[in-house]
């Protein structure tokens, strides 16, 4: 007599098959979400797609997420964090052009991200951008037309983290839920930093997608990635 074999994960032993709930799934289904214990079958996952971003919002003349609901809390000049310093290669502390941002599902106000714009103040100081106002496009187009220089090359840096307790009340966060925290760094023709920007959501409302060319020849890379 053949037997279907056990498989036990934790306290649970089940013949032949895993508990569904104990299933996550990913997929690039923007209506797709996380099958799991308390959760619906179809939790949609905003999509963060870094390299069509610029492309897309130089076509539709709109902020980049300008589906979400946006509330300025605080435009004004300020010292750099010291994270955000490094990142951009200066000294924490550095006085710049701070806009800080939470964006809202528009049809049911949930809070979606905690976001942040840091620009030189050569690039934005004196400017309506220190105005606690929403601009009427993507910030970088409003950098561009004030600068006349161009973004051209962009690097995100991702962290997967536990949130601070500020972080964890803004985004209405359930105790123990983590958060995904990108710093973006955005450069102009000759190199030089024109933003840096960092945003931060529930790390399970969101999915990042990178769909990039794949080298054909050998070359060095810049930094060698570890995984």
């Amino acid at each position: 007599m053949r037997h279907r074999p056990e498989i036990r994960r934790g306290h649970q032993r089940e013949r032949g098959v895993l508990p569904r709930t104990r299933l996550r799934v990913l997929t690039d289904d923007p209506n797709a979400g996380l099958a799991g214990v308390g959760q619906p079958e179809q939790q949609r996952r905003l999509q963060r797609r870094s390299r069509g971003r610029y492309g897309s919002a130089r076509g539709h003349q709109q902020l980049l997420t300008h589906h979400l609901r946006h509330e300025i809390v605080f435009a004004g000049r300020g010292p750099v964090p010291s994270h955000i310093a490094e990142a951009r290669g200066i000294d924490p502390g550095t006085e710049v052009v701070i806009r800080r941002r939470h964006l809202f599902d528009k049809d049911t106000d949930r809070p979606e991200e905690i976001g942040a714009s840091y620009l030189p103040v050569d690039v934005a100081g004196g400017s309506f951008l220190e105005q606690p106002e929403l601009v009427p496009k993507a910030l970088f187009l409003c950098v561009e037309d004030l600068t006349g220089r161009h973004y051209t090359r962009a690097r995100d840096q991702w962290i997967a983290r536990m949130p601070t307790g500020e972080e964890s009340g803004t985004l209405e966060l359930p105790t123990g839920a983590p958060v995904m925290h990108v710093v973006h760094v955005a450069r102009d023709e000759d190199g030089d930093v024109l933003e840096v920007s960092e945003s931060i959501w529930p790390a399970d409302r969101v999915i990042v997608i990178d769909d990039c060319p794949v080298e054909q020849e050998p070359e060095q890379p810049t930094a060698a990635g570890e995984l």
